[in-house]
C-alpha cells in the first residue's frame, strides 16, 4: 500500500531527522507542523500529495542520545547483510548471531551480535566463527550518533533518488 511508503523527515534547517511512513508525514502536514518538499506524484486526497520528503515548519532540537540495542538497529548497522556470506537479506529472513555463543558466556551486546542468514547461523551453530571456519565481514561496533546518521543516509539513498540532495550525498 502506498500510504506506508517511506518519507524522509527534515528539520526546519533541512537536516535529516528520521525516516517515517507517508501516513505519519500526512498527519504532520494536516496538522500544519510540516510541509512537502518532494512528493511521489500521486494524490492521496484532493490537494494532498503522497509525500516523499517533508520539512518541519519549526526547528526541533534533537538531543544526542545513545542508540538502543535492538534487533532492528543491529540489522540497520549491518546494512541488512549476512555478516558471514555477505548476501543482502530481507529483514524478515535475517537472524541475530552471537559471535561468542550465549551458552559459552557470550553477551547480548553491540560487539557480540551480528545479522546473519539462517543457513550461516545453522552452519556456525554453537561455535565461534574461527571454530566454524567462517569469517566476519566487519568487526561489530556500537552505533553512535555519526553511524546512525550514516545509516539514515544509506537507507535513504537506496529508498529514493529524490532524497539524495537532502542527505549530503
Amino acid at each position: 500500500m502506498s500510504i506506508n511508503r517511506a518519507c524522509l523527515v527534515l528539520n526546519a534547517s533541512y537536516e535529516p531527522v528520521s525516516i517515517s511512513s507517508a501516513r505519519r508525514a500526512i498527519t504532520l502536514l494536516v496538522k500544519g507542523a510540516a510541509h512537502i518538499e518532494e512528493h511521489y506524484g500521486r494524490e492521496v486526497y484532493p490537494g494532498i500529495w503522497l509525500p516523499s520528503v517533508i520539512r518541519l515548519r519549526n526547528y526541533r532540537h534533537i538531543p544526542m542520545r545513545v542508540t538502543v540495542l535492538t534487533r532492528k538497529n543491529i540489522y540497520a548497522r549491518d546494512r541488512y547483510l549476512c555478516q558471514y556470506c555477505g548476501k543482502k537479506i530481507n529483514p524478515k529472513e535475517l537472524t541475530l548471531d552471537h559471535i561468542m555463543p550465549e551458552s559459552r558466556g557470550g553477551s547480548y551486546s553491540w560487539s557480540n551480535l551480528v545479522s546473519c542468514c539462517v543457513s550461516c547461523n545453522r552452519k556456525k551453530a554453537n561455535m565461534t566463527p574461527e571454530e566454524a571456519g567462517m569469517k566476519l565481514l566487519h568487526q561489530p561496533k556500537p552505533l553512535t550518533v555519526h553511524t546512525s546518521r550514516a545509516i539514515v543516509r544509506l537507507i535513504g539513498l537506496e529508498e529514493s533518488t529524490s532524497w539524495a540532495k537532502y542527505l549530503y550525498a
